[in-house]
C-alpha cells in the first residue's frame, strides 16, 4: 500500500459535504473574478475533487452559479447585520428605526466596495424575488438582504417615520437606488472617487431615497 493510499479520505465530502465545498471553493474563485471565475472545472480544482464530483449536486455550471450567487446574497445580508449591530444607541424609537434603515444602505454599499467580485456575482444569475427572499440567501438573522430591508421599512411605519400609505412598494424606491450607486461605484465611471468622495455620494443617496419615502 503506497503512502498516498494511506491517506484519509476528507471526512466533510464522504458525510455529504460536498456541495458546500463546492458552494465554498465557488465564492473564493468569484470573489477574485466575479461571476466569470465559477466554472465546474475550476472550482472541482479549488475544492480539491475530479471534475465529475460537482455533477453529483449541480446539473451544470448555471446551477452551481446559482448557488454560489445565493451565498454571495447572503454575505450581503450578514455585512448588512454587522451595520445595524455596530449602531450606537439612539435617542427614541423613530431614531433607531432610522438608523437601521441607513444601516441597510451603508451596509450594502460598503459590501459592494470590499467585495467587488462577490457583489458581481451576487446579482448575475436572472432570477425573481422569490430568489431574493429564498433561505439560502439568508444571513445569521434569517433574513435576506430584500427581508432586512423590508423589516426595517416596516419599523419606519411602526414608529411613525413613514406613513403607512406609502409603504407598498417602498423597498423597489430603496432597492434602486443603493444598487444604482453601487454598481456605478465599482463598474461605472464612479469608479474613480476617492474613498471620502464615494462615501459622502452613498450617505446622499441614502438621504434622498429617506426623504423620498
Amino acid at each position: 500500500m503506497t503512502a498516498e493510499s494511506k491517506k484519509p479520505k476528507r471526512d466533510t465530502y464522504r458525510h455529504g459535504d460536498l456541495r458546500n465545498a463546492l458552494i465554498k471553493a465557488g465564492l473564493e474563485l468569484a470573489r477574485e473574478g466575479g461571476p466569470e471565475a465559477v466554472v465546474l472545472r475550476a472550482v472541482t480544482r479549488q475544492a480539491g475533487v475530479v471534475p465529475n464530483a460537482a455533477y453529483r449536486h449541480f446539473a451544470d455550471r448555471a446551477a452551481l452559479l446559482h448557488a454560489v450567487s445565493q451565498a454571495a446574497i447572503a454575505r450581503v445580508a450578514r455585512t448588512i447585520e454587522a451595520e445595524q449591530a455596530a449602531l450606537p444607541p439612539a435617542a427614541d424609537a423613530a431614531a433607531t428605526a432610522r438608523g437601521r434603515f441607513r444601516a441597510v444602505g451603508t451596509g450594502y454599499l460598503r459590501f459592494a466596495q470590499e467585495e467587488p467580485g462577490l457583489f458581481r456575482t451576487a446579482f448575475h444569475v436572472p432570477g425573481d424575488l422569490a430568489h431574493a427572499e429564498d433561505d439560502t440567501a439568508a444571513g445569521g438573522s434569517g433574513l435576506t438582504p430584500y427581508a432586512l430591508l423590508g423589516a426595517a421599512l416596516d419599523d419606519l411605519v411602526e414608529t411613525g417615520v413613514l406613513p403607512e400609505d406609502r409603504r407598498p412598494g417602498a423597498e423597489f424606491l430603496a432597492w434602486s437606488a443603493v444598487h444604482g450607486l453601487a454598481v456605478l461605484l465599482i463598474d461605472g465611471p464612479l469608479r474613480g472617487l476617492h474613498p471620502t468622495e464615494a462615501h459622502d455620494a452613498g450617505r446622499r443617496v441614502i438621504d434622498m431615497v429617506e426623504r423620498g419615502l
